[in-house]
Formats: C-alpha cells, sequence, structure tokens
C-alpha cells in the first residue's frame, strides 16, 4: 500500500484550534503529515487535536516571541523538526486611518506579522539542514489590495506578501519553498460572530451584510476554509516544489 503523500512529515498549523487553521491541520493529517497544532486555549486544543487525529499540540500566545519558540522547540521534541509550517494565526481590527491608534497597527503588526517572523525562524534553520521543508503563509485579499477602515490589517498583511518574496528568495536553492495564500472573506465561526454584531447593531439581514461583504467577489459568495486546505495541501506536496514566492488569491475572481 502507497504511503500518503505527506507521511513523514512534520506539519505545524498555528492558529489551529479553530476556523481556517481547523480545516487546514484536519486536511494535512489525511495528506499522511504528523500534525501539531498551536493555539492558546489548551481546553480547545485538546478538544479539537481529538476531534481531527492531529497527533499532538502546543500552546503559546504567538504575539509573545519566547513562548512561541518554546512551544515549537517542545513540538519538535516530540515529532522532529518541524518541515511543514503553517503560519495561519492572525486578527483583524478595524478603524478609520484617522481614529486609528499606534498601539492598533503594533497589535496588527504584531499578531500578522512577527509570529511569522519568529515562527519561520525558529524552524527554518532546521528545514535548511535536512534540504526540505514548506513554509505556507496565510495571509489575505487585503496583502494585495486596500480596503477601507482596516487599515493596520491592511499594512501588515501587505508585509507578509513581501516577506514571503524575499524568504522565497534566500531559500530558493535549499530545498525550501515559501508561499502565501490570500483568501477573501471566509466562512468561519469567527466571521458569522462579526455578522451576527453587525446585524445587532444594525438591524440589516444577514443575507444583506454578507452580501456586502462579498461585493467583489464576482462568484458572490464566501470561501469554505476546506478551499483554503485543498491549497495548503498542494504547496505542502511534491508538485508544488518549484512554486515558490507567490501569493496566491483564493477569492473568486476579485480583481487585486
Amino acid at each position: 500500500m502507497a504511503a500518503l503523500p505527506l507521511h513523514g512529515h512534520h506539519a505545524l498549523v498555528t492558529g489551529g484550534s479553530r476556523g481556517i487553521g481547523v480545516s487546514i491541520a484536519k486536511r494535512l493529517v489525511g495528506e499522511g503529515a504528523t500534525v501539531t497544532i498551536l493555539g492558546r486555549n489548551q481546553t480547545r486544543l485538546e478538544q479539537v487535536s481529538h476531534e481531527i487525529g492531529a497527533h499532538g499540540f502546543v500552546s503559546a500566545d504567538v504575539t509573545d516571541r519566547d513562548a512561541l519558540r518554546a512551544a515549537i522547540s517542545e513540538a519538535e521534541d516530540v515529532h522532529g523538526g518541524v518541515a511543514i509550517l503553517v503560519n495561519n494565526a492572525g486578527a483583524a481590527e478595524s478603524a478609520p486611518f484617522l481614529k486609528a491608534p499606534p498601539d492598533l497597527f503594533q497589535r496588527m503588526l504584531s499578531v500578522n506579522l512577527e509570529s511569522v517572523v519568529t515562527a519561520s525562524q525558529a524552524v527554518l534553520p532546521g528545514m535548511i539542514a535536512e534540504g526540505y521543508g514548506r513554509i505556507i503563509n496565510i495571509a489575505s485579499t487585503a496583502g494585495l489590495k486596500g480596503y477601507r477602515y482596516v487599515s493596520a490589517y491592511v499594512a501588515a498583511k501587505h508585509a507578509v506578501v513581501g516577506l514571503t518574496r524575499a524568504m522565497a528568495l534566500e531559500t530558493a536553492e535549499k530545498g525550501v519553498t515559501v508561499n502565501a495564500i490570500c483568501p477573501g472573506f471566509a466562512d468561519t465561526d469567527l466571521l458569522r460572530a462579526s455578522v451576527e454584531r453587525i446585524v445587532e447593531k444594525t438591524g440589516r439581514a444577514e443575507a444583506e451584510v454578507i452580501s456586502e461583504m462579498v461585493r467583489d467577489n464576482p462568484q458572490k459568495r464566501l470561501i469554505e476554509p476546506e478551499e483554503i486546505a485543498d491549497t495548503v495541501a498542494w504547496l505542502a506536496g511534491e508538485g508544488a516544489r518549484s512554486v515558490t514566492g507567490q501569493s496566491i488569491a483564493i477569492a473568486g475572481g476579485e480583481v487585486m
């Protein structure tokens, strides 16, 4: 019986206990990878890990550099060096630019950009030593274009895309690929909670709120987390070994 495509590879997914991260981790388990999920809530991590058949979990706030490095080291002590890193953890806050305080920009850069830097620097030496590695950054269409009222988030995600391109050039001859995935609005529990808040605040219908969110998507629908997971699985596999430095939009044809 042939081994599954990612058999023997240790994959670590940050933000792996909810939303897109769960779908990614579940798909990588199905591809045969040894999967560790990383998040903040240990109870939820344990529950999700059991539900999807992950091989372990580690707890850390990705904005805490020392804690994140320690968690990755813990995962590697158990399952060996990380061969596939999915930098999925992130957050978005909104405010008009003129009302956005400096700490808002710092929070968005810390969770969306600096966590990617910390995690990637932790695993990359091992990848280079092995001559194999995949770093996959979950960015956003906000990394490819501008959106109103989320200037700090847009700036951070643009930075992730730029970082991806620079890292890809530095690792191109070392057996490591670095890519970004840029989803549009995805149908997750966090998005649904956001929709509920808008409905409560404005009295608008849920369908109207979602329709507004996807107005720039020619397919006029939310992106399914499984679609993002499919792309991660492809980028992690042997068939994408020549794909590096790319920012792949999953947005129903939205113009960037």
